[in-house]
């Protein structure tokens, strides 16, 4: 009898996973699409020229020379352009790695959009019974 249920416990389980699987398989894909779509925006193009303005700015009204200055705004800029490399590589690979803030963000709205579907496909399953 204890070998039965921890037979269907193990069963629900797998169950479970599948439908975790199968959430994340379909949402993913579109909250990356949404995050690659807010990055190469033309809004978001005209923000990171905004901020290289305004830190280009500040540094030369601080003193610094033009050539330190430029130097460094190139390299705040290749900030973005970084982070644009990785997110169009997890748009083509489908490779995710979480490791930042930002990442922790998605991180949890993924989860609360997998609980989402969850608890959505229990209601119709009850629905059905």
């Amino acid at each position: 009898m204890s070998e039965e249920k921890g037979k269907i416990k193990k069963e629900e389980k797998v169950e479970e996973l599948k439908e975790i699987l199968s959430v994340v398989s379909k949402e993913v894909p579109g909250l990356i699409k949404a995050i690659i779509g807010s990055v190469f925006s033309e809004e978001a193009g005209k923000d990171m020229g905004k901020a290289a303005g305004a830190f280009y700015k500040e540094l030369k009204d601080a003193g610094m020379p033009e050539e330190t200055a430029v130097k460094m705004t190139e390299n705040y800029m290749s900030t973005f352009t970084s982070l644009g490399d990785v997110l169009k590589g997890i748009g083509k690979k489908g490779n995710i790695v979480i490791s930042t803030e930002g990442d922790k963000e998605i991180g949890e709205q993924i989860s609360r959009k997998i609980k989402e579907k969850l608890a959505e496909k229990r209601r119709e399953e009850k629905q059905e019974d």
